[in-house]
């Protein structure tokens, strides 16, 4: 990998300029539609979710055209953290709705759903030869003596699920030696968790789905969905005629409003990479690896593959873009690690997250042959993938797991982002104040 600076690499004008953006591998330059297209399914939005679901459909023998309003992998797919966790957001409010109609088998849905994202996307990257830095390893950071009872309890569980040979449960003595830092107190070392360079995954799986057959116009905003017996897409200077249509442009489309109008709502996260450290970043993070706390508004970093402190935390549930990140993040890094005060940082953004407010991802229909799914509330790159997975079948008639989610009620807001994303930030104050409380 060319090893990008902040002087000699610029990123491409039409994505914003961060780190993943100044060290892609390969740009895409998909056209525009114009004219008509005829396919059995048309996805709206090109990032993971769109993405991986347009991989499914080809490898199943499906015709497909994937739109994009600005890049693949312009938003929030291409601006991530790049960690790959067993983490699911909103999993207790997935476990208590979702027992109606799993019973007993609940707890092993929601098991298998944390890891199945890791397989599809080891399993992609290897069959398409897919270059995105994939790397195994995963602290999850504890910073008090609550953190670490919730710890041990996630040790038991993964314990009892056979991952033995994956987890260890570190004490202060062992996270120390893990990472040169003293600022946690102990950790879960999980060596199925992952991180990569997320943008570089998503244009890689669109190259595969573009090897598969599926159509790919960039720069193509969607302005209206058909529906009926003959469902469509109408953009600008074109029009999708489809068998079924699949919505996943997640917070970033405006789209049906009707009827997903204040269901999800925005927050701004933060990230930075510094200037390369060269050999300091292997004795801060002898293993490489990947890191995020216990907290609920919490910090996670890992290094690049051409050695950059990548760090992000603290998001805005206002909506409203920081206007300082680097400003914002870098007392946080140098609490982290001391031996990096003063450390150059190179590229800051922001990444638009869609959360949902019981965090569970919003999987539905809006008519008989247009589909929906959305809102992974910062848990995205692995979950995406499942979703794909999961839209896929639906899409091709297994609806058993779809079924499962679109059963579940969401919480819908009147007024929608004008309500919603202040309702967002009361909470998020709400569970910080509950945070230095316990």
């Amino acid at each position: 990998m060319n090893t990008p600076t902040h002087n000699a690499v610029a990123a491409a004008p039409e994505r914003t300029r961060s780190y993943y953006s100044a060290s892609l591998r390969d740009e895409t330059a998909y056209p525009t539609l114009q004219g008509t297209v005829a396919v059995d399914v048309a996805i709206i939005g090109g990032g993971f979710t769109g993405v991986a679901t347009a991989v499914e459909l080809a490898e199943r023998g499906l015709k497909v055209a994937l739109l994009e309003t600005h890049k693949v992998g312009w938003g929030a797919s291409g601006r991530n953290g790049g960690q790959v966790t067993g983490s699911l957001s909103g999993d207790g409010a997935m476990r208590k709705q979702m027992r109606a109609t799993l019973g007993q088998e609940v707890d092993d849905f929601i098991w298998h759903l944390r890891w199945r994202g890791h397989e599809i996307i080891q399993q992609r990257v290897a069959t398409y030869g897919i270059q995105c830095d994939l790397q195994h390893g995963h602290l999850h950071a504890a910073m008090t003596p609550a953190h670490l009872t919730e710890l041990r309890a996630s040790y038991e569980e993964a314990l009892q699920h056979g991952m033995a040979d994956q987890v260890t449960l570190l004490d202060q003595t062992g996270v120390r030696e893990a990472l040169c830092s003293e600022r946690y107190i102990g950790a879960i070392r999980n060596m199925r968790n992952m991180h990569l360079h997320p943008l570089n995954l998503c244009i890689g799986e669109a190259r595969a789905a573009e090897q598969l057959g599926v159509q790919i116009f960039e720069h193509t905003e969607v302005l209206d969905i058909v529906h009926g017996a003959k469902p469509a897409v109408v953009t600008a200077q074109g029009r999708v005629e489809a068998r079924q249509v699949m919505l996943a442009g997640d917070v970033y489309h405006h789209l049906e409003k009707k009827k997903l109008g204040g269901k999800i709502f925005p927050a701004m996260g933060g990230i930075v990479a510094t200037e390369p450290l060269g050999d300091l970043a292997r004795q801060l993070n002898p293993d490489n690896l990947a890191v995020y706390d216990c907290r609920f508004v919490l910090d996670y970093f890992r290094f690049t593959a051409d050695q950059r402190l990548l760090f992000g935390g603290g998001a805005n549930y206002s909506g409203r873009d920081s206007r300082d990140v680097a400003g914002e993040l870098r007392p946080f890094i140098e609490q982290t690690f001391p031996q990096l005060k003063g450390v150059r940082i190179d590229f800051e953004w922001t990444c638009a997250m869609g959360i949902v407010i019981n965090r569970i991802p919003q999987l539905g229909k809006l008519s008989d042959n247009v589909w929906y799914c959305q809102g992974y509330s910062g848990h995205g790159v692995a979950t995406s993938h499942i979703m794909g997975e999961i839209m896929a079948e639906a899409i091709t008639g297994t609806l058993t797991r779809f079924d499962t989610f679109a059963a579940c009620k969401h919480i819908k807001v009147p007024f929608g982002r004008a309500l919603g994303n202040p309702l967002l930030a009361l909470g998020m104050w709400y569970y910080t104040l509950l945070e230095k409380l316990r």
